[in-house]
């Protein structure tokens, strides 16, 4: 008598997080590319939404694949209208968003970064042949102006192509995904909020690596941004994560950065020259130095007020 075939496994479930940062035209946008992936899992995409950005009517019959997790009025600590409180509604939104998830493997995306159509088998790839919990990826702008393109250097340019995949110091959660022990691991820190440094150090703290691949992409695309309204989200932001840092250092380390302040945005520039040297884009980069200096140095100042007063 024939023996009966053995049961062909099946993939495991990829859960994608979406977080809301821009909506308008990126959310679609974005939703569209994840429709678009090629050759992967069945996806489980969830986009937390809170009373701020409205019911989302039109998109949920759009998209009917798509979790659209409800959150009704989310209290803040900061006011919404300021940019600290949007941070902390993104941070609340993937909060809601990874406790809903139910895939073996978890990824956040932000709206404003569309995957490249292999993204999602890419992820399946890459956790099958590493042991480590996190695993981030690239994130490359779309041509853009001058000071869009500034604000992604500002942000991303570490994760800019080409660069060689390994472990790593930092991964974005604008593209990044998670084994779920690594999440369970984690719960008790994200539960709330998440905030990427927390749950990234706890990790490395535990023994875990963060890996960054560059097979692992998502284009960064911004609507058009204008300086001045930028300064107060690059302060609030800065002053975030040195509250975050701030709890990571010792009080002569923290005196030490307070004492290097004016020098931490030229530091930081000659960084992202380096970067921008290797992708070919030295002269866009020396284009762009005042703007640069402006955003950096509002970065570094929220930071290290948020080093001084702990407070985010």
């Amino acid at each position: 008598m024939p023996r009966s075939p053995s049961p062909v496994p099946t993939q495991p479930v990829l859960s994608v997080v979406v977080t809301i940062v821009e909506g308008g035209a990126a959310l679609p946008r974005l939703l569209e590319g994840l429709r678009a992936q090629e050759d992967g899992p069945t996806l489980e995409v969830l986009v937390p939404h809170d009373a701020s950005v409205g019911p989302l009517t039109e998109l949920r019959a759009s998209f009917p694949e798509v979790v659209f997790l409800d959150l009704g009025g989310v209290p803040t600590q900061h006011p919404v209208a300021t940019a600290a409180g949007q941070h902390e509604l993104y941070d609340r939104r993937r909060a809601a968003g990874l406790a809903a998830a139910t895939g073996g493997l978890v990824a956040i995306v932000e709206d404003r970064g569309v995957p490249r159509p292999d993204w999602a088998a890419t992820i399946l790839c890459l956790h099958a042949a590493h042991p480590f919990g996190v695993i981030g990826g690239a994130i490359e702008p779309v041509p853009a102006s001058l000071l869009n393109w500034a604000f992604w250097v500002c942000d991303f340019s570490r994760y800019g192509l080409p660069f060689a995949s390994g472990p790593a110091r930092w991964v974005s959660d604008v593209n990044v995904s998670y084994k779920r022990a690594a999440l369970e691991q984690t719960r008790h820190l994200w539960r709330d909020r998440y905030q990427e440094p927390v749950v990234h150090w706890a990790l490395v703290e535990a023994g875990d690596t963060l890996y960054l691949s560059s097979e692992l992409v998502v284009h960064h695309q911004l609507h058009p941004l204008r300086l001045l309204p930028l300064l107060p989200q690059r302060f609030d932001w800065g002053r975030l994560f040195g509250a975050i840092r701030a709890r990571h250092l010792g009080v002569v380390s923290r005196i030490a950065l307070v004492l290097m302040g004016p020098v931490i945005p030229f530091v930081v520039l000659a960084r992202h020259g380096r970067a921008q040297l290797r992708r070919g884009a030295a002269l866009r980069f020396l284009l762009a130095v005042p703007i640069l200096l402006v955003l950096l140095t509002a970065w570094t100042a929220g930071e290290l007020w948020g080093i001084i007063t702990g407070r985010g």
